[in-house]
């Protein structure tokens, strides 16, 4: 297996060509949006081509206090380690205060969205097998609607399997670094 390329097109590298590498996560790309937080991925969804992990999605996400992830749940298992500071897990209509070190398994189908808590930001790594590779999530994603979830703006008012429908209103990500980079920990 050769090793991958990496590229910088603005906000980090990501692999352009398939195949082995590593990356510092201070050098890797990543992507931000004001209501919906920071994300890195170590791939290249959206390059020219695609260079996308077949069998598992891995990141790292970060939330400022309130920012919201969506409500959902899916057809493969996931799970989620806080690294640092504090969020509020949303799952199966109960609510959990999750701090550093806290991990959360979710089964296939488990209902569950995070909330950015506490005095600043969380930084949650987030793992999950990938299902049948196609470029639609359709039936292997339900977004439930959910009056916890909503209380915290990440619920959808109708449940849907269609992300398009779910994101078509929402911020979108932008391939640039967190306003608060400097207050992450290889800052």
């Amino acid at each position: 297996m050769p090793e991958a390329q990496l590229k910088d097109s603005g906000s980090g590298l990501a692999p352009v060509t398939e195949g082995w590498f590593v990356v510092n996560v201070r050098d890797a790309e990543w992507w931000f949006a004001d209501s919906r937080g920071a994300r890195c991925s170590f791939e290249s969804e959206y390059g020219e081509p695609a260079v996308e992990f077949p069998q598992l999605g891995i990141n790292l996400t970060v939330l400022e206090p309130g920012q919201p992830s969506t409500y959902h749940a899916e057809s493969s298992q996931e799970a989620f380690l806080v690294l640092f500071g504090e969020c509020r897990l949303l799952v199966e209509g109960e609510e959990r205060l999750l701090r550093q070190w806290d991990f959360f398994h979710s089964p296939p189908w488990t209902e569950h969205a995070f909330v950015g808590a506490g005095d600043g930001p969380c930084m949650i790594l987030m793992a999950g097998a990938r299902g049948p590779a196609t470029k639609s999530q359709e039936g292997q994603v339900r977004y439930p609607a959910s009056e916890l979830a909503a209380g915290y703006g990440a619920s959808v008012a109708e449940e849907t399997s269609d992300p398009a429908q779910v994101y078509a209103t929402a911020e979108w990500f932008r391939r640039e670094r967190p306003s608060y980079w400097d207050r992450l920990p290889w800052a």
